[in-house]
């Protein structure tokens, strides 16, 4: 039996239960794919190439990914809308993407009657037999990856790299692959259980998607749960939360801004100059890398801990740091404009990240800062005094901008912007020579844009369009 996404609205979710129970060739269930979108989508292709039975259910009425997945699977059978318990109930196996949380009813009814349910992480894990390498954090987790995943292409070493960003991690199987190179957020960990990564951080934790998890403790403890089963934990020893994670681990490994234990990697002042070290040793200047900013030291220290835990070379890693030169949205440097800079830290979606950014990059003057967008039940109190010593003015957009306003009081002028070309106008005409304009929203984008991407590359517009 098949029902294309066009059809299913007018069947009922009972009739197509029945009818997959009751045909011959469906007779051993199927597999519930929850939520679509870009994960939701590759968990249906890896299925389908194992000629697994699939249903689809979205709460959503147009989902992303329903086009795609009509033209490639137009047999896989779909339903949109509120979820229906019988469906749910009738699977082998429910796979969750992760913007679904497991606390939905119908999916925890589902779990006490013994239904199977993980992630496409956990399908990942369960298929291959390569070294893997896990990251997940507040913060930072896209670059530390991506700059392993140039480590270990200098060091000749066949890695593939994605997960919660780039390619989902079920497309990302290759039996050629030395490494995996994964980004696990939160969503992703709640459903993993049997991933025995070779090194795992968490990078960083600061409030985050509070607006899914009952209290910080909660998102903390979500976190934690990449050091399971590793065999390296890399502990960053400045991060109080993530320094109690270590319990329990027989091999560590940590990094931190300070000056290193033997073992460890960190920084050391050596003849005026900052030198990023492995307990006494000496590996490279601070000067002599690309990336720049506080929170990229920290993104490096963390790079070659994890490298080092995977057996990448050293003189390798430290070849492939030295060339690298940050990511596209993330504290990017745009424009020099009537003796103004412009930087793009669009990917900074909550408030670690745009306080990481604040205390972080360099600038001669002082900041005006473009913020605002969906806040997620964030608390943005912590970006106050940050806000106070080092930013001139506040520009503000989106939904949740009163938010912001509220805690800023008293601190800086903050100015409304209908949408980034009027923020980006705004702050052009508060600014003041060696000024440095910084887009860092410690917001989601979902409000008025399509994503971070899509928000960063408005406002790169924007202000290479200025005058």
């Amino acid at each position: 039996m098949g029902v294309t996404a066009d059809t299913l609205s007018s069947i009922s979710v009972a009739a197509l239960v029945t009818a997959m129970v009751t045909d011959d060739s469906q007779n051993s269930g199927y597999i519930l794919v929850v939520g679509l979108g870009v994960t939701g989508l590759s968990v249906v292709r890896y299925l389908y190439a194992q000629e697994k039975n699939i249903v689809v259910v979205d709460s959503r009425n147009k989902p992303p990914g329903l086009e795609t997945l009509s033209k490639e699977f137009p047999y896989v059978n779909v339903y949109m809308g509120a979820f229906d318990e019988a469906v749910f109930m009738g699977a082998s196996q429910i796979v969750v993407s992760p913007g679904v949380a497991l606390n939905e009813p119908v999916i925890q009814h589902a779990i006490a009657q013994g239904v199977d349910v993980v992630g496409d992480i956990e399908l990942f894990a369960q298929q291959v037999s390569a070294p893997v390498i896990a990251v997940t954090g507040s913060n930072g987790k896209s670059t530390v990856i991506s700059l392993l995943g140039e480590m270990a292409r200098i060091a000749g070493v066949n890695a593939v790299v994605g997960g919660n960003i780039g390619i989902p991690a079920l497309e990302l199987i290759n039996s050629n692959a030395d490494l995996y190179i994964l980004e696990l957020s939160s969503f992703q960990l709640e459903s993993l259980y049997s991933l025995k990564p070779v090194a795992s951080t968490v990078l960083n934790v600061s409030p985050d998607h509070m607006d899914r998890y009952e209290s910080f403790e909660s998102y903390t403890e979500t976190k934690s749960r990449i050091y399971r089963e590793c065999k390296v934990a890399v502990i960053n020893r400045d991060d109080k939360r993530v320094v109690s994670m270590e319990e329990g681990h027989s091999s560590v490994s940590g990094f931190t801004l300070g000056e290193p234990v033997q073992g460890d990697f960190g920084l050391r002042k050596l003849s005026g100059e900052r030198w990023l070290c492995k307990g006494d040793r000496q590996l490279i200047c601070e000067k002599s890398l690309k990336i720049s900013g506080t929170h990229n030291l920290v993104n490096a220290l963390a790079a070659l801990a994890l490298g080092e835990a995977a057996d990448i070379p050293m003189s390798d890693m430290l070849s492939a740091l030295e060339k690298f030169s940050g990511l596209k949205h993330r504290t990017q440097w745009i424009a020099e404009k009537h003796h103004v800079t412009w930087v793009n830290d669009s990917k900074g979606t909550n408030v670690g990240a745009t306080l990481a950014a604040i205390t972080g990059i360099a600038f001669k003057n002082k900041l005006i800062l473009i913020a605002g967008g969906i806040a997620k039940d964030a608390d943005f109190s912590s970006l106050k005094s940050a806000v106070c010593e080092s930013v001139r003015t506040v520009v503000l957009i989106g939904k949740d901008a009163p938010q912001i306003e509220q805690v800023l009081q008293g601190c800086v002028p903050v100015f409304y912007a209908k949408d980034m070309q009027d923020a980006v106008d705004i702050a052009a005409n508060l600014s003041h020579p060696d000024d440095t304009v910084l887009l860092s929203p410690a917001c989601a984008s979902f409000d008025m844009f399509d994503s971070y991407e899509h928000r960063g590359d408005v406002f790169v517009k924007a202000v290479k369009g200025l005058k």
